[in-house]
């Protein structure tokens, strides 16, 4: 099940890891500003969304929902 907390804090967490902001990573993957809090406010992502960010941020997708501790998991 989705959790906007765990995505939110994870997808946080990996932004400070790579030294770069949240509204960067936005820009970069040319994604609404409004994403973030979208997510945050309990909105589930589309699988296009989140798959993009998890390219950016080199992860899986199972990771930033929560599924798994490893990053890794299903790429």
């Amino acid at each position: 099940m989705f959790n906007c907390q765990t995505t939110t804090h994870l997808i946080n967490d990996l932004v400070k890891q790579k030294n770069i902001t949240v509204n960067k990573m936005l820009t970069d993957c040319q994604l609404n500003k409004d994403t973030m809090r979208h997510i945050k406010n309990g909105k589930i992502p589309s699988a296009d969304r989140i798959l993009i960010i998890a390219d950016y941020l080199d992860c899986s997708i199972d990771y930033l929902l929560g599924r798994t501790d490893n990053p890794n998991v299903n790429r």
